[in-house]
């Protein structure tokens, strides 16, 4: 499975970005799509996933603020509202299956204060 992400950019606090990831090749065995992202210095995290089924998880640092959306079985996007500078960060989109995971090259996302 190939990932593509698109959106990211510069921001100011307490506004909003949005996120979308494309999935091409072995989509049919894809069971989860989500966003991770790896500050400076810090380790990669999960923000959100989006499970086959309807099933969605976020990190607490961002329940009620960001909104991940799965549109078709290999498209996914990540609505980013109330940005905080603690968010800033490289996004990386996600897609797993039972066997393997596979990445997107990531995306800046900075949150100005």
């Amino acid at each position: 499975v190939q990932l593509q992400a698109s959106g990211g950019g510069l921001v100011q606090a307490g506004g909003s970005l949005r996120l979308s990831c494309s999935a091409s090749g072995s989509i049919i065995s894809i069971n989860r799509m989500g966003w991770y992202r790896q500050a400076p210095g810090k380790q990669r995290e999960l923000v959100a996933v989006s499970r086959t089924g309807g099933q969605t998880d976020y990190a607490d640092s961002v329940s009620g603020r960001f909104t991940i959306s799965r549109e078709a079985k290999n498209t996914v996007s990540l609505q980013m509202n109330s940005l905080k500078p603690d968010d800033t960060a490289v996004y990386y989109c996600n897609a797993g299956t039972s066997f393997y995971e596979s990445w997107g090259q990531g995306t800046q996302v900075t949150v100005s204060s």
